[in-house]
């Protein structure tokens, strides 16, 4: 019998690119969205789709994660695998709505472990919580920075700094460690913890092949770019986060926060052998993802 997945967030970069590998899997896909229209322009999904593995795509079903809950309860009716890509925060609603039978595959990230929390990080926490402690089967999957989706802008955004800027100003001189994972390598996660038999809820860390600290990974990024690197000068956070509320005013130019710039003093780097040992995952390396991302520009 062929396996239906109902996919939440299937509009977004992780919930796209699963639909497309569930697919290729020979696996029914029901993506679950708020906007019909939003979501077929933005995903570049159209239902009734047959996926080289033999799958379908459904017809995408409605529903506002914030909104009437049996919106919700209905869009999953007969859901036996939910997997949410959309934001953590969001997964007590769909605990409350999805079948009790229902096995629940959900992201969250790695902020929940940062010394500057934010709403983004609380949320991540709440729905975690919500999850371990709801008797269910499943697991919450914790990625760090993902880079390499269609549409994704952690790298990119970096790339577009480096061509305006003659120095590049880290806090404490880019020596904080961080390990960004590719896409592939976060559906890959997804794809696995589909077809695992979770036995109660489960919480995993989901990262890149090895820490680098950021300075090396601005330098990485660079040469996959195939631009000069600027030199590195080491600067306190402070007068950083002054230089970039100035910066913002310019157009063109992305828009980094407080919270983002204190975040890169800290140390950003997990242990994949239980990532590996769990899902049978083992990531690309940061250079060769990197490769693709900008081969593929």
């Amino acid at each position: 019998m062929t396996m239906t997945v109902h996919v939440i967030g299937a509009g977004g970069r992780s919930g796209a690119a699963l639909c497309r590998a569930l697919l290729a899997q020979g696996k029914d896909v029901v993506p679950v969205v708020r906007d019909r229209n939003r979501y077929q322009a933005g995903s570049g999904l159209s239902s009734g789709r047959q996926g080289p593995g033999g799958g379908t795509l459904h017809e995408p079903h409605i529903a506002d994660l914030t909104g009437p809950p049996d919106d919700l309860r209905l869009a999953l009716l007969d859901a036996s695998v939910v997997v949410c890509t959309a934001h953590a925060r969001n997964i007590p609603a769909v605990l409350a709505a999805a079948p009790a039978q229902a096995r629940i595959v959900a992201l969250g990230s790695t902020r929940k472990f940062t010394r500057w929390p934010d709403a983004h990080g609380n949320g991540v926490l709440a729905g975690g919580l919500a999850l371990l402690t709801s008797g269910r089967n499943g697991v919450i999957l914790h990625p760090t920075m993902i880079y390499g989706a269609e549409g994704e802008d952690n790298v990119q955004r970096l790339a577009t700094l480096l061509r305006y800027l003659p120095v590049v100003p880290l806090p404490g001189g880019g020596r904080s460690l961080v390990q960004p994972i590719h896409q592939s390598d976060v559906t890959a996660c997804l794809l696995a913890a589909i077809d695992k038999d979770w036995n109660g809820a489960h919480s995993l860390v989901i990262a890149g092949a090895a820490p680098v600290t950021y300075r090396d990974f601005v330098h990485l990024v660079a040469r996959a770019a195939g631009m000069r690197m600027p030199p590195v000068i080491s600067i306190p956070a402070g007068p950083l986060i002054a230089a970039a509320a100035v910066l913002r005013l310019i157009p063109g130019l992305p828009d980094i926060g407080p919270a983002e710039i204190r975040r890169l003093l800290e140390d950003k780097a997990f242990s994949i052998g239980p990532m590996v040992s769990t899902l049978g995952v083992v990531p690309v390396s940061l250079e060769t993802g990197l490769a693709r991302l900008f081969g593929e520009n």
